[in-house]
């Protein structure tokens, strides 16, 4: 299986848009572990929002689909909405 979701940093006050065929909590760990990049430096990623997806193929496809919105907005939505909230 596969994992579209979105974590939000209360730091950075942002949220992070991915997709994964890592077990979420492994994935998690990776992110707020003391590395480069957008998630890094925090470690206060928390996960709001996962929809399984049986090929990396769906996931990814779901990724650029929200990340298209470019919209707080919406994704807002889409996590205070949802029933598959983690």
């Amino acid at each position: 299986m596969f994992a579209f979701y979105i974590l939000f940093s209360a730091t950075k006050n942002k949220y992070y848009i991915g997709h994964t065929g890592d077990v979420m909590e492994e994935r998690l760990r990776k992110h707020n572990s003391n590395h480069k990049g957008f998630t890094g430096g925090t470690g206060d990623w928390k996960i709001m929002y996962t929809e399984l997806f049986p090929t990396k193929g769906g996931a990814y496809k779901r990724e650029r689909e929200v990340k298209a919105w470019k919209s707080r907005i919406k994704t807002d939505a889409l996590i205070r909405n949802s029933n598959t909230r983690v």
